[in-house]
């Protein structure tokens, strides 16, 4: 399991699986970026995800699964916005 919090760069809803890439500063001000795995852009769009949702420089924290391989790439669980809300991005980690 990995919680970040970062600012979105790039949003993908692109088959089969859509992409929410990620900057994610830490302590020391290094900036690392990540790409977070969400569900069909159908299935997003239908729980009412879409570019208006998530635009460039928007600040998450996201919850998930990171990789096996260790890369900065992640299944996404949800993530919470600014204003609290929460947002299930029906990946492929579980809810």
């Amino acid at each position: 399991p990995v919680s970040l919090q970062g600012t979105v760069t790039k949003v993908e809803f692109i088959n089969p699986h859509s992409w929410i890439h990620v900057e994610v500063t830490d302590a020391n001000g290094t900036k690392t970026a990540w790409e977070v795995e969400g569900g069909t852009p159908n299935t997003l769009f239908r729980k009412g995800i879409n570019d208006n949702t998530l635009p460039v420089g928007t600040a998450i924290a996201v919850d998930g699964y990171r990789a096996r391989d260790g890369s900065n790439r992640m299944s996404g669980r949800d993530i919470t916005l600014a204003d609290g809300r929460k947002v299930f991005l029906s990946g492929s980690a579980p809810p």
